[in-house]
């Protein structure tokens, strides 16, 4: 997969992708391609990549010894600002106050084929020799003394690229990294829309294009965490093309503050970076020590968005979220929070879980609410004991009674918080984040503990651990439900570490509770959750396998928050809660079909008052978990694919899941308002079907996949004042699922 040509040029090869990169005269990293493979590239194809002759305008010589050499219009691998190249660089070293213009050339390479998962920190990883080659490329800075390690990984079968780098201070004196990217890409046009996800609580990751133009376009988070508001992941796309064109993506195996930005030039060249946000981060560089920054993904698709959808899933699924959740079923969910909230005791829990069982469901969660005096969200985070007025025998005998109806027992926490009236803040006021003058922000009445601390980690993971182990626990819902303000932190101060290391630090604190849970009960499904879909990003996913993705349940929302979150993150990262009408988030009411069938794709659940529900409602739920099951493979881990459109705007949404050898599918389409009059006939064109067989849809119809491709599967007869009788759906919020076999 990686062939290295007359020892200065790399070639990152599989059957859908090329990267090539190679030294330039002045010993640095030049980019040369990144797009479809290039298997058979001749030793003349590479001279003609190589060759640019000319000088752009206006630019700057690199040294008098390179002639007509300048980097303002040379694509590299890792840019430096200043030393003719006058766009935002990769990476910023400072020494004391002075700004160091770093020259990384090029020492030498090896190539291996291990990459093995490790806990301690968030990355991809391959289960085998054969699945990965990773090339590791040295370059040195002699007179600043700095060694530069870059990292490319190329996968069997997988249209990316993953990239990180390691600075190692070879100096005598300590130095300030103020700027550390982790992915960079030049890419000789900038005819592309930037794809984002955008959002807030409640309505997080709407897809949103911004045009290109001079100048710079970023999303970025300085909240502590990946954020409400925007997602790491950006792509670069040619408009709404969902099957076709060349597009480009990026994310990060990170959870704290990013940014993501393209740069284009006054050549309409783009340079697209990707790393831990600078804003308010530097790291102290001690001699002899290194820093090293997260992996990016760099991916590229010549079948547009779907194609892009295709790239993220197979990759997160297979590399890294942890591979056994494939072969292991999501349970059911029943979750007691919006059924009961904090107005529950053992003997309510209780009767919910018997109902739930006599439904289907097989996991009981038991959200907010469990522990300390915790009647409302005010109150004893940090303290993570059972409350005895709940549950006067104690959370192991209500535990046993759950695993007795056989099914699985999972817990809420917010490990990272704190309540000002816990034991646990008046012992270690000084393991709370808050800068040490009088006043001092609060929020959702609590406070966030000081996880860049290892001893504050560890105190937490023995009081989680003591539960965990005493109730046989099986899932875990992780929350944090409040953002970081005022970073500071006592820790640091008094080991003499800057105040800018503590975002960075912090989430490792996480990452490292994560590795105490996981390393122990390695069966437990762990679930992240920050105040809904306010962390949802590769670094949880390596740790949980998936998340919930936002508080908002409502049944509409949730189509342009899944039609967002799908272009990054595969389905079966994305939790699904049926839950109550009016919605508790929005007031909207929808039918329980419409929920439903929302819902059925990814992990399912329910979240609900079911011991106060109709006869019909019932029997609605049990047909609909029975068809769940029957296909929940299907259904969690199938292929996904947008059929209409991603824009959050439109009022008609549809999307599949197929499996691999195309001979089984299910398609859910949505329509969000009735209009008046609306055409009988329409059609949604089916690409993934496999046009040489032939298929039988509801049980009823058999047609071509030629026929399905080409002309599409008829939508339902949507009710337009004339057809009554035969009218498929009626008002406002509608939905119809199709299942579709191959018969021959």
């Amino acid at each position: 997969m990686i062939d290295v040509i007359e020892k200065n040029l790399f070639h990152l090869h599989n059957e859908k992708i090329s990267y090539i990169f190679y030294v330039m005269q002045n010993g640095q990293l030049g980019h040369l391609y990144y797009g479809s493979s290039l298997d058979d590239i001749t030793n003349e194809d590479i001279v003609y990549l190589e060759q640019q002759d000319s000088k752009s305008a206006g630019t700057v010589k690199y040294s008098p010894q390179t002639g007509n050499f300048n980097l303002s219009d040379r694509m590299q691998e890792y840019p430096v600002y200043g030393s003719s190249d006058f766009k935002c660089g990769a990476i910023d070293v400072y020494c004391k106050d002075e700004p160091w213009y770093l020259d990384f050339k090029f020492v030498g390479y090896e190539i291996t084929n291990e990459k093995k998962r490790d806990l301690t920190k968030p990355s991809s990883y391959a289960l085998g020799s054969h699945e990965v080659e990773t090339i590791t490329v040295t370059l040195y800075d002699q007179d600043h003394q700095l060694q530069l390690i870059e990292y490319f990984s190329i996968f069997e079968h997988q249209a990316v690229i993953v990239r990180h780098q390691k600075l190692i201070n070879l100096g005598q004196q300590s130095v300030q990294v103020q700027k550390m990217m982790s992915g960079a890409l030049d890419l000789p046009q900038a005819g592309y829309h930037l794809l984002s996800l955008d959002g807030a609580w409640l309505k997080e990751r709407h897809v949103h294009y911004r045009d290109l133009t001079q100048g710079t376009v970023s999303v970025s988070s300085l909240k502590g965490a990946s954020g409400h508001q925007h997602n790491p992941f950006i792509a670069l796309v040619r408009g709404d093309n969902l099957n076709c064109g060349d597009a480009y993506a990026a994310n990060l195996i990170y959870s704290g503050n990013f940014l993501s930005q393209v740069e284009v030039d006054e050549w309409q060249r783009a340079r697209l970076l990707i790393g831990i946000n600078p804003n308010y981060f530097s790291w102290q560089l001690d001699a002899q020590n290194s820093f090293e920054t997260p992996e990016a993904i760099l991916s590229y698709s010549n079948q547009g968005i779907n194609g892009l959808i295709k790239n993220s899933q197979d990759f997160t699924t297979n590399h890294i979220i942890d591979r056994k959740w494939q072969h292991q079923n999501r349970p059911v969910v029943f979750n007691n929070w919006e059924a009961t909230y904090f107005d529950f005791d053992e003997e309510k829990l209780l009767l919910l879980a018997k109902k739930a069982k006599s439904l289907g469901m097989e996991c009981f969660v038991v959200d907010d609410g469990w522990f300390g005096k915790r009647d409302n969200d005010r109150t004893s985070l940090g303290d993570w004991s059972v409350d005895r007025h709940k549950f006067p025998k104690g959370i192991k005998h209500f535990a046993q009674q759950i695993h007795a109806m056989d099914l699985q027992l999972g817990i809420w926490f917010e490990p990272e918080m704190v309540s000002p009236d816990t034991m646990l803040f008046k012992k270690h006021p000084e393991w709370v984040v808050r800068h040490p003058y009088q006043r001092t922000a609060i929020g959702r009445g609590q406070y966030v503990l000081d996880f860049a601390n290892p001893d504050v980690v560890k105190s937490i993971y023995q009081q989680i651990k003591s539960v965990i182990e005493e109730t046989d626990l099986n899932y875990i819902k992780w929350d944090m439900n409040r953002n970081i303000t005022e970073a500071y932190s006592a820790f640091l101060k008094e080991n003499n570490r800057p105040q800018t290391e503590f975002f960075h630090r912090y989430i490792l604190g996480v990452y490292q509770l994560y590795q105490m849970i996981i390393s122990d009960f390695p069966d437990v499904l762990i679930e992240g959750c920050a105040g809904g879909g306010g962390r949802y990003d590769l670094g949880i996913l390596f740790y949980s396998p998936q998340i919930w993705p936002s508080d908002d349940s409502d049944a509409v929302e949730r189509l342009s928050i899944l039609s967002g979150t799908t272009l990054a993150y595969p389905l079966s990262s994305f939790s699904n809660h049926v839950s109550a009408v009016p919605n508790d988030q929005v007031l909207r009411l929808t039918s329980l079909q419409m929920r439903q069938n929302v819902c059925n794709f990814g992990p399912l659940g329910y979240e609900l008052d079911i011991t106060n529900i109709s006869d019909e409602e019932v029997a609605a739920i049990k047909n609909n978990i029975n068809f769940y099951k029957a296909h929940r493979q299907l259904l969690v881990h199938g292929q996904f694919q947008q059929l209409i459109t991603i824009d959050s705007g439109s009022n008609e949404v549809a999307w599949a899941v197929y499996n691999d050898t195309c001979t089984e599918a299910i398609v859910g389409f949505y329509r969000k308002l009735a209009r008046p009059n609306t055409g009988v006939l329409d059609y949604i064109k089916l690409p993934f079907v496999d046009k040489s067989r032939h298929y039988q849809i509801n049980s009823q119809d058999i047609v071509s996949g030629r026929l399905l491709q080409s002309v599409g599967l008829r939508k339902p007869y949507q009710f337009n004042g004339a057809n009554g009788d035969t009218a498929q759906l009626r008002g406002d919020f509608q939905s119809y699922l199709y299942h579709l076999q191959v018969v021959d």
